[in-house]
């Protein structure tokens, strides 16, 4: 069997689904979600509202944010992945007498402060909707945390009563999180091929919430602009909202306990025709720079080089499946199979997702998070898992931990 050519590897990709990375339930779980009991129209977004039992209006509403993906927030996959887990949250949250409002975005990739105007929104109508005195509980997975931790801050520094009692984020990257260089680089290699998943690396929530970032392969990798801009504004409106209690969980674990994933490892070697010398590797360990050798459609071999930065793959922390989203893409596209002898990775590192510590150092990412003197937690109070496990996996431990500490 002879190469493919190039404009029928790019005529495979457009047939394909695209290559995203973002931790979306199964596909054999996502089935329709149950009518909401009301539906909100809001400016880049819809908020889904669902009744505690019992309710007939909002209560004691939870306003919920989606996280980043590319595309609109979409109602059954938010359902399954809140819903269909260890942990019903969507059920018991009713059960409790909750109101739930999932919040969802015309275009999760989208800037996270345009966002968070969808957000503000959402706890505006809540708040006005909502009879008697009890707060609102608002917050949000992965980038959903950001975005609302966000958007109470800025209605703080406005000015606005935003009503909430209790900002919680789950596995929120306060901190960073982390997409291997190798796949960075790949995503760009392939763009002439195909730009989604590039777009995707390069969209304006990605920069902003990756710790390390190239904009195109050959790069070398830094802290993207677009991240330093959101900080900055971050910091303008205080950094965290103040008036309610803070709470965030992570999906990995409290005390140092990586993953086990080694630096330098290959995590996807190319074996088809058209993809053979292709290596992509977690981050190499000390002594060594490289990070990934790309060859796809042509002769040339590109090397891309990484030194003097931590080994994030393995550390302790809520995991994404990136390697194997890539593979499953790849393997269906004649010419271009792989093996993917590491399926994940550490994305979001348990000191970025409680928000003790940077992602700079080894010492730092693999800190024993319950030995650190009590003022380094930007948070009133936290929780870690107790083994490293899917990135915004709903369990009974993190559910029950944070539904007792909702507001009254």
């Amino acid at each position: 069997m002879s190469e493919p050519a190039e404009r029928d590897v790019i005529a495979a990709f457009e047939g394909a689904a695209p290559i995203a990375l973002a931790a979306t339930p199964p596909k054999e779980l996502v089935v329709p979600a149950p009518h909401p009991d009301d539906t909100w129209q809001l400016p880049g977004g819809t908020a889904w509202v669902y009744y505690g039992e019992g309710n007939t209006g909002l209560v004691r509403p939870v306003l919920m944010a989606d996280g980043f993906n590319s595309g609109p927030s979409s109602l059954d996959e938010l359902w399954a992945g809140l819903q269909g887990s260890a942990c019903p949250l969507i059920g018991e949250l009713r059960r409790r007498g909750r109101d739930v409002v999932l919040i969802g975005f015309d275009e999760r990739s989208a800037a996270i402060l345009d966002n968070a105007s969808t957000a503000t929104e959402a706890v505006r109508r809540a708040a006005a909707e909502r009879p008697g005195r009890t707060r609102l509980a608002v917050g949000g997975f992965s980038m959903g945390g950001l975005v609302t931790r966000y958007a109470l801050a800025r209605m703080e520094t406005e000015g606005i009563d935003h009503q909430a009692g209790v900002y919680f984020s789950y596995d929120s990257p306060h901190n960073g999180a982390h997409i291997p260089l190798s796949l960075q680089a790949f995503a760009h290699y392939i763009r002439r091929l195909d730009s989604r998943f590039s777009d995707q690396m390069n969209s304006p929530a990605a920069q902003q919430q990756l710790w390390r970032h190239i904009e195109d392969w050959s790069d070398k990798p830094g802290v993207s602009p677009l991240r330093t801009q959101f900080l900055d504004e971050l910091e303008r409106v205080g950094g965290w909202p103040r008036i309610p209690r803070i709470l965030a969980v992570a999906n990995g674990t409290g005390d140092g306990t990586g993953n086990g994933i080694e630096p330098g490892t290959t995590a996807v070697k190319g074996k088809g025709l058209a993809i053979t010398g292709t290596d992509l590797r977690t981050m190499p360990p000390e002594g060594d720079s490289l990070a990934a050798t790309l060859r796809v459609v042509t002769a040339q071999r590109n090397d891309v080089l990484a030194e003097n930065l931590p080994d994030v793959a393995g550390a302790p922390g809520g995991t994404l499946e990136s390697f194997r989203i890539l593979a499953d893409v790849l393997n269906k596209i004649i010419g271009l199979g792989v093996d993917t002898p590491v399926e994940d990775h550490c994305f979001v590192p348990s000191v970025s997702a409680v928000a003790v510590r940077g992602l700079d150092t080894h010492q730092d990412l693999y800190a024993d998070i319950a030995s650190l003197p009590p003022d380094e937690a930007q948070v009133d109070d936290f929780l870690c898992a107790t083994r490293n496990e899917r990135h915004t996996k709903v369990t009974e431990e993190l559910c029950t931990w944070l539904l007792d500490r909702l507001p009254d």
